[in-house]
């Protein structure tokens, strides 16, 4: 082990290490932290935080090679450490010692030993890059059993927990690899408060002592010893093997866990090689609508569609005050200067489901509303027209329509317009309305009859998700599990395909639309509004996956 080259050199690990060629600069800054900073302390570890060994028999050497932790999986079998680690590792042995003990033989660690046998990477991810894209760096390693059987069950398991906040209060941990630092290649923790690394998808931390050897070691939020858990919401890693450029010990970067984490997290899981991906798309330095998260989080409903004749959609929002607002679409993806449609007011506060369709037939879309005391209204090319009309009548107050949990408009029928009404009902029941027009609901079409199952549907968007002219029907349900049903007609729901399976990312989409707003000429870009008010646009997502992700409005810092 002590010629070895470790293959966290990447991370800045201590004066006078090897660093492999492409690898991050090893040598440290020569200044101090500032005063205040924290310093790692040195402690037992975590049972089922570890490192990393080529062979058994180099354990006890000078070096270790990154940090690693074991995340809970089905087949119970599966590690996250950085994807620059798991990089170093395509092609060779490797093995994964949890809660190592320096000076300790193979035979004698407390919890075994167990062999690598695959490796789970994003195909885009570039090895210690400064570019957008090491926000995805971060991978998966499963592990064969060891003598005393699967490693979840020797060591208890971290949970996967995707976010879209950089804010977390966390315990940081990892093994310093070089013994010029470590002596006793002990783990150390530190726990802090996180924020955002400005233009990137990551979270950053201050405290000394993270030295190379930390890398893919993981950021625990609520670690309960007892029962050996804990919420893993990120790993060292990401911009230049996660740290600065002049690799200062106490400058820590992590990647946040988004929706390439959890496709990557859905491939391990599966034990499958992950399939190609969409392009990169980086963190815009300034949001696309105007406004910060936490006025976006008062975004109460969404409604995506031609209010403007221009030929492709815009988003109407309607606010937890009544206000509501129209955001004109450029086509690519952008948005014109906000229209208020109408200022705070109580009425639209009742407003509980709202959706846009060409119900009128005058090639400008109206809007739809459902209100709490179970009325319906038509508001008639609301582009032109505004809000301030009193609308139609399309149900009574007190009507069965008060048990309308949410509608959302599309062209499942034949006809040329966006005349057709999708009704998830409290009770599950899923009704399609086609030839809906001003004062009328047209023909009405029982796909579901009442159901617990479709009680769990919370959310429905309507998009030509599969490019068949038709309009698929998109449905997040209240686990976070993502699915299209593709070819819905009057007749019946179509083919159900998997987006996403349930997780704890999805939840926490909080208002969904669709609309055309990329200019393809397709409702085919998803909306999304996360519960801290970022907000996402998906452009282009096809039935079985989302498609480029373009941030609308950034994260909380």
């Amino acid at each position: 082990m002590d010629q070895a080259v470790p293959v966290d050199a990447a991370r800045g690990p201590g004066p006078d290490a090897a660093s492999p060629a492409g690898a991050r600069r090893a040598q440290l800054s020569s200044g101090k932290p500032p005063a205040g900073t924290k310093q790692a302390q040195h402690f037992e570890g975590y049972p089922m935080v570890g490192t990393f060994f080529s062979s058994e028999s180099e354990l006890g050497g000078k070096v270790t090679s990154c940090t690693g932790s074991v995340v809970h999986s089905n087949g119970r079998d599966l590690i996250l450490t950085a994807g620059h680690c798991a990089a170093y590792m395509v092609g060779q042995h490797r093995i994964f010692v949890p809660q190592y003990r320096h000076g300790t033989p193979a035979a004698q660690q407390s919890h075994g030993i167990f062999p690598l046998t695959e490796l789970y990477i994003d195909p885009r991810y570039v090895r210690n890059t400064k570019a957008p894209v090491s926000d995805l760096d971060f991978a998966f390693a499963r592990v064969a059993p060891a003598r005393k059987g699967n490693i979840e069950d020797v060591t208890g398991a971290l949970t996967f927990a995707p976010s879209t906040s950089f804010k977390h209060s966390v315990r940081v941990v990892g093994y310093p690899s070089d013994d010029s630092v470590n002596k006793n290649h002990q783990a150390v923790f530190c726990d802090v408060a996180t924020s955002r690394l400005p233009h990137f998808r990551q979270m950053q931390m201050t405290c000394a002592g993270f030295y190379g050897g930390v890398s893919g070691g993981p950021w625990i939020e609520g670690y309960d010893a007892a029962k050996r858990t804990g919420r893993l919401v990120g790993s060292t890693g990401g911009y230049y093997g996660g740290g600065n450029d002049d690799n200062d010990h106490w400058v820590t970067y992590s990647p946040i866990y988004g929706k390439d984490a959890v496709a990557l997290y859905d491939d391990a899981n599966a034990h499958r090689k992950p399939a190609a991906r969409p392009p990169y798309v980086p963190a815009p330095d300034s949001a696309v609508l105007p406004g910060a998260a936490d006025t976006w989080q008062h975004a109460k409903l969404m409604a995506s569609g031609d209010f403007s004749g221009t030929g492709h959609s815009d988003l109407i929002v309607v606010w937890t005050d009544g206000e509501v607002t129209l955001y004109p679409g450029n086509g690519n993806g952008g948005y014109g200067n906000e229209r208020r449609l109408l200022g705070s007011n109580d009425t639209w506060t009742h407003a509980t489901t709202v959706t846009g369709g060409d119900f009128t037939g005058s090639r400008q879309f109206d809007l739809m509303a459902g209100w709490s005391d179970g009325e319906v209204t038509l508001y008639g090319d609301v582009g032109s027209r505004g809000l301030a009309n009193d609308g139609t009548q399309m149900a009574a107050k007190n009507s069965t329509w008060k048990y309308a949990a949410q509608i959302t408009a599309g062209r499942f029928n034949a006809a040329e317009y966006v005349t057709d009404l999708m009704v998830r009902w409290t009770d599950g029941e899923l009704t399609l309305y086609t030839g809906v027009s001003s004062g009328t609901f047209g023909q009405e079409h029982q796909l579901k009859a009442r159901n617990e199952t479709w009680e769990h549907a919370t959310l429905l968007a309507a998009g030509e998700f599969s490019g068949n002219s038709k309009w698929d029907l998109m449905v997040r349900w209240s686990d976070g599990e993502l699915d299209t049903y593709t070819g819905t007609t009057p007749q019946a729901l179509g083919a159900e395909t998997r987006i996403h399976n349930g997780n704890d990312l999805w939840p926490h989409d909080t208002v969904m639309t669709a609309g055309n707003f990329t200019g393809n000429g397709r409702s085919d870009d998803l909306v999304v509004r996360w519960s801290d008010g970022e907000t996402t646009m998906y452009k282009d997502t096809r039935p079985s996956e989302l498609g480029s992700e373009v941030m609308l409005v950034a994260p909380p810092n």
